[in-house]
């Protein structure tokens, strides 16, 4: 491949093992500069002190990302019990500190139990939500709290995976949305205890196999060994269960130029592909026709 010229257009998805100490922008923009890729987004924010991860959509790949927003996420978690922080995780103040109860593996896995399936989380302050404008976290480092109306979320599965006094251990495959480090408040408060999120690793995100994920150090490497597009998963990777609909040369060209063309026996959203491969993502309605939602413009 050699090295890419700055602001090529790169085209993929890459899935990022997000390292410690990073926001999931700074991991993007990072990313971007190594590949020298034009535009990029990423799928669903992971906190610096978080890992895991973070699907990174490039060039035309970033027309998809909003459709990857509904997944459902698993993760590991550790929770600390006995001190209540600011944040509700590691990186805020303590300010409440209390006795550690003595639990043993049955009454963990009785509570943990009580929150599968919907449940409802309030959404913490440290978070990206808005409030008249203002992002929540920016009025909780002013010290001011609002009310937030509880959301429900739908908690797949949880399973404890260590117990050791006052670290708790726990995954969870979750809907959009979940707050793992509310979820964690939560698990702790129905133990009997305070206590606050001391680590989260995201294992992964639907519809990706967690085996996929590459670290900065491994996508470094493959750009110095002109290799780093073997790291690109194709546009669709993270919509391979939407329908395929083929197009013949002519209704492809109607398409590309955003025209409503006749798209068959599917109903629903569909990846739409041409003799030279995709072209877009579109809608079929209830009268057959294919509506263009995202076309793809491949250049060069």
């Amino acid at each position: 491949m050699g090295k890419r010229r700055s602001g090529e257009n790169v085209h993929g998805v890459i899935l990022l093992d997000k390292p410690v100490g990073l926001s999931s922008n700074q991991a993007l923009q990072r990313v971007r500069r190594l590949l020298n890729a034009r535009k990029g987004g990423h799928t669903g924010s992971l906190d610096p002190f978080a890992t895991g991860m973070l699907p990174i959509c490039l060039g035309e790949a970033s027309k998809t990302a909003a459709y990857m927003l509904e997944a459902s996420k698993v993760y590991r978690a550790v929770a600390c019990l006995g001190k209540a922080t600011s944040s509700g995780d590691i990186e805020g103040e303590v300010i409440r500190e209390q006795e550690v109860p003595d639990l043993d593996v049955s009454q963990i896995n009785t509570v943990l139990g009580s929150f599968l399936g919907e449940i409802l989380q309030i959404p913490p302050m440290y978070s990206a939500l808005k409030h008249q404008g203002q992002p929540l976290y920016k009025l909780a480092r002013q010290g001011i709290s609002v009310e937030r109306k509880a959301r429900p979320v739908t908690i797949f599965q949880l399973e404890l995976v260590s117990w050791q006094s006052p670290y708790l251990s726990f995954e969870a495959n979750c809907s959009k949305g979940t707050y793992i480090r509310t979820l964690a408040e939560d698990i702790c408060t129905a133990l009997g205890c305070c206590g606050y999120l001391q680590e989260l690793r995201r294992l992964s995100v639907e519809p990706f196999s967690p085996a996929g994920m590459v670290s900065m150090a491994e996508i470094e490497q493959a750009v110095q060994q002109g290799r780093a597009d073997e790291l690109l998963l194709p546009l669709d990777a993270g919509l391979l269960a939407w329908p395929a609909l083929e197009l013949d040369r002519e209704t492809a060209e109607r398409f590309c130029h955003g025209n409503p063309v006749p798209g068959g026996q599917v109903c629903g959203k569909v990846r739409v592909f041409g003799t030279g491969g995709i072209l877009g993502l579109g809608e079929v309605r209830q009268d057959g026709t294919l509506h263009p939602q995202r076309v793809f413009v491949m250049d060069p």
